[in-house]
């Protein structure tokens, strides 16, 4: 190999070298920070306060909702062109039910925010025939809460409210017969980015 050769490969094998070292560290600091876990414990901190759900009253269903903090919500904005398909768009969100099967009578939703935005769970009796996903959204990047069962959305506390802060913890329990259920965030948007899971109740 002639000498103007050498003097070739030596640039292109140190840019090599700084990408793989820069994927190592990115990989390492990634998986510091929890960005490859999809669930975390139902005790997280919330503006300074420990947040923890409360035992489960008859069965208890843990939910955990998370995004990729680059989500854009707003009636007028667009989903994100990247993660989990939606039947209305792609999204870096996700909504995760464990167990999705329990049996009737009440069950406690223990909803754990492992994102970066503000999130909700609704829960909705999924109609014979269709699928959770199928919801059709209005203008407002919202789906119809006709015939909600209940939700949690209040930050560190049960029920209704303006919305589980990141990093905190909310809870309800609601009586379901058997039947198919649509768990789901109705935050403008997130509803078309996937977050949305079945829950099937038995006899």
């Amino acid at each position: 190999m002639t000498r103007r050769g050498r003097r070739g490969v030596w640039p292109a094998v140190a840019v090599a070298a700084a990408a793989l070292v820069l994927g190592i560290v990115t990989t390492g600091l990634m998986a510091a920070s929890g960005a490859f876990h999809r669930t975390a414990p139902a005790s997280l901190r919330a503006g300074g306060a420990r947040c923890t759900a409360p035992a489960a009253t008859g069965a208890g269903v843990d939910v955990t909702v998370w995004d990729s903090g680059r989500m854009m919500t707003g009636p007028n904005r667009p989903a994100p062109s990247t993660g989990r398909p939606g039947r209305h768009g792609m999204g870096m969100m996700r909504l995760v039910v464990r167990p999705t099967t329990v049996p009737a009578g009440k069950v406690t939703l223990r909803v754990v925010n492992a994102g970066t935005v503000a999130h909700e769970v609704i829960v909705l009796p999924l109609p014979a025939g269709r699928a959770a996903g199928d919801r059709a959204v209005g203008s407002d990047g919202r789906v119809s809460e006709a015939g909600s069962l209940g939700e949690a959305s209040r930050t560190c506390g049960r029920g209704a409210g303006d919305g589980i802060a990141a990093g905190s913890a909310a809870w309800t329990t609601v009586t379901l017969r058997p039947g198919r259920y649509e768990l789901l965030c109705n935050v403008p948007g997130h509803y078309a980015a996937g977050m949305y899971a079945e829950l099937d109740v038995t006899k």
